[in-house]
């Protein structure tokens, strides 16, 4: 029965969505894409987390429906992944990223858009939108994010990513890191299976 509850509630938050997402181009028009994103990281409760995830599933690259987007998150581009069963805390900022099934993300991360987003000229200013650059950052899967972590670089599957860290350099898989900058304290060991 609480499946069958679920996937009426998936249901209903697509329908609901679904205006907001067309005018935002499914993604396409920038502006009001994030706009609605700012709208619906406001909308509290369980019923706020399957209409943020609704309206990413239609607006960003690919979303998952089995996803969880927490209250005050949002995605600051629409040119992201998320996996099956991923978990996001709440107030998370999240750019240009794949992030992998079954990540769990704690509260206040910041996935960046790689780590040179903003150019400067010879003279020093900073270059306006049309110099930035954006990459795409790729979180494995199984992974788990500390709170308040910043992530400008790739990690590696089942990695843990600790409390406040900052990634300026990718993380290998099975890591922990821990610091700023990240610096992996520990490797897992690879089990033989016979």
């Amino acid at each position: 029965m609480k499946l069958v509850v679920k996937k009426c509630m998936q249901g209903l938050s697509l329908v609901l969505v679904f205006i907001p997402a067309l005018l935002a181009g499914c993604g396409r028009f920038r502006a009001m894409f994030t706009v609605m994103a700012h709208a619906f990281a406001l909308l509290p409760g369980l019923p706020g987390d399957y209409l943020r995830t609704a309206y990413y599933r239609l607006t960003l690259d690919r979303c998952s429906l089995e996803s969880r987007i927490s209250f005050g998150s949002f995605f600051a581009h629409p040119q992201a992944v998320v996996g099956e069963g991923v978990y996001v805390g709440p107030y998370c900022i999240l750019g240009c990223c794949v992030i992998g099934d079954r990540t769990q993300i704690a509260s206040h991360v910041q996935i960046l858009s790689g780590r040179r987003q903003h150019s400067r000229d010879e003279t020093g200013q900073v270059g306006g939108a049309e110099h930035q650059a954006f990459e795409t950052v790729e979180i494995g899967s199984d992974c788990w994010l500390g709170a308040g972590a910043i992530i400008m670089a790739p990690v590696g599957p089942k990695s843990t990513i600790g409390a406040g860290a900052v990634v300026v350099s990718p993380i290998e898989a099975d890591a922990v890191a821990v610091g700023n900058p990240a610096r992996v304290i520990k490797k897992a060991v690879s089990v033989a299976r016979s």
